[in-house]
């Protein structure tokens, strides 16, 4: 019987024109049959730690920070994995490429999960929920990947409160972007970026190996076409 991964897909800063620098999209991959046992350790977390609603990069605080930490520490010791790519919108150039940035998310979103698709097993993919237009979204990224693989079990969008790891994810690309743009106002977060970079050796600013799993950062050059 063929493995299945569950992938909870995001992404932040991915507009336009939103003034932000940098558009990441990220997931956090999970063993199907070890979500139950995620969802309840991190449910079990938050109970010690008087922590309640959804984990967020936004709510990071001092008094928070004790939860976050814990929780950084579960990801690196778990069997969980983590991929963010990382596309500088300096580098956006529509009109030459003729395409809409619709059709170059599509296209990111596709490069974000073809590289750590293996054929021998099968995958769940669940998108965080943004406005009305993610159901297209997720119709057009199950295209795209049911033109190469026959293994994509399920693609769907669900919103971020339905998913322990989809929270985690958040937190994990919000520390990405957060180092990027150089901000740096709030100790909580600073402590929290500094403790995932000693668990991967290397500042978030920097690319990781092609082959490196456990926590993967890829910046695209688009003007290189890599």
């Amino acid at each position: 019987m063929s493995k299945t991964y569950n992938f909870y897909c995001d992404e932040s800063t991915h507009i336009e024109n939103d003034g932000q620098p940098f558009m990441i999209l990220s997931y956090i991959s999970t063993p199907y049959h070890l979500l139950k046992m995620h969802n309840q350790n991190i449910r079990e977390m938050k109970i010690k730690h008087f922590y309640r609603g959804e984990m967020k990069w936004s709510s990071i605080s001092k008094s928070q920070y004790p939860f976050y930490n814990e929780m950084i520490d579960y990801f690196f010791n778990s069997d969980l994995n983590f991929r963010a790519i990382v596309i500088d919108k300096s580098q956006l150039d529509h009109k030459l490429h003729n395409q809409s940035h619709n059709d170059f998310y599509d296209k990111m979103y596709y490069q974000l999960l073809n590289k750590k698709i293996n054929p021998e097993f099968n995958y769940n993919i669940y998108i965080d929920i943004k406005d009305t237009h993610s159901y297209l979204k997720a119709r057009n990224l199950k295209t795209y990947l049911e033109r190469d693989y026959n293994n994509i079990r399920n693609l769907q969008v669900i919103r971020s409160y339905e998913s322990e790891l989809m929270q985690l994810t958040d937190v994990l690309m919000g520390a990405i972007n957060y180092k990027l743009r150089g901000l740096n106002k709030v100790t909580a977060k600073n402590n929290i970026i500094e403790k995932i970079e000693r668990h991967c050796g290397k500042p978030l600013t920097q690319k990781t190996d092609k082959a490196e799993n456990k926590f993967n950062l890829f910046f695209i050059d688009l003007k290189n076409g890599n």
